[in-house]
């Protein structure tokens, strides 16, 4: 048996994540997608190294991933989970339209590999409601509940032709 760790086979890379979606660095946070299950659940990582430019002020000398990034990527990833799994046609994007329960349980340092897991709690068209969780090895670092939009950005028709929604009036609960 081996000392080292077998490397999680890769569903998408950082270049087919950058085909998908429109975040770029410093704001691309799904480095890998490791797991996909379309329509239902995705896992993904995030490489975090001291090299990323907000730990110059998050904070000096002490450097925090900051919570709210780890949100984004946990948001990030739904995208990934919800544009691969959509028929809409044109070029699709996502528009994160609310964020519930967030709970941060521990810090995330440089050096950590964030584990990012999402699932689909409820789905109706265009909107996306998603349980997201972070883990750095076994660890529960953060998780929150996230809502989103899925559309066409060259025609702004949303998903399953129902129209341009209004972005406040979206309850999938």
């Amino acid at each position: 048996m081996s000392d080292q760790m077998a490397e999680p086979d890769i569903v998408m890379d950082a270049i087919e994540v950058q085909a998908i979606l429109p975040h770029r660095y410093p704001f691309l946070l799904v480095d890998r997608v490791v797991a996909f299950d379309s329509g239902r659940r995705a896992v993904g990582l995030k490489n975090v190294t001291v090299n990323d430019p907000y730990f110059q002020g998050h904070f000096p000398g002490r450097p925090v991933f900051p919570g709210v990034l780890i949100v984004e990527a946990l948001a990030q990833l739904g995208g990934v989970l919800a544009i691969r799994s959509s028929s809409v046609e044109g070029s699709p994007i996502v528009y994160l339209t609310g964020i519930d329960k967030a709970r941060f349980r521990k810090p995330v340092i440089p050096g950590d590999q964030i584990r990012l897991e999402v699932e689909v709690i409820k789905r109706r068209p265009p909107f996306w409601k998603m349980q997201g969780k972070a883990f750095v090895g076994n660890d529960l670092v953060c998780e929150a509940e996230s809502t989103a939009m899925l559309q066409s950005e060259q025609t702004g028709s949303a998903e399953a032709e129902t129209g341009h929604p209004n972005l406040e009036d979206h309850d999938v609960e």
